[in-house]
C-alpha cells in the first residue's frame, strides 16, 4: 500500500472483542472473526464477511478505491 499517498484511516485487528469498536472508526477495516473468515467495515459501517485467504487481496482493492474516492471528492472542491 506505499503507492497510496491519500490520508485514510484504516484497522486490521484479529481480536473479536475490540476489533469491531476500532474498525467502526476507520475508512476500511478488518476484524478476525474465527473459522477462518472475518468481517469487513466500510467507511465505518460493517459491510461483509470475507475469508481470511481472501484479506490481504481484498483490503488492498478496498484502500485503492477508498483512496480513488477520496482523491475525486478533492478534486472537485478545488
Amino acid at each position: 500500500l506505499s503507492h497510496i499517498k491519500t490520508p485514510m484511516s484504516l484497522s486490521i485487528i484479529g481480536c473479536v472483542v475490540n476489533g469491531p469498536g476500532e474498525a467502526l472508526m476507520t475508512d476500511v477495516g478488518f476484524t478476525g472473526g474465527g473459522n477462518g473468515a472475518g468481517m469487513v467495515y466500510l467507511a465505518g459501517k460493517q459491510s461483509h464477511k470475507l475469508s481470511n485467504d481472501e484479506m490481504v487481496e481484498h483490503i488492498v482493492e478496498q484502500v485503492e478505491a477508498k483512496a480513488a474516492e477520496l482523491d475525486a471528492a478533492a478534486a472537485v472542491e478545488s
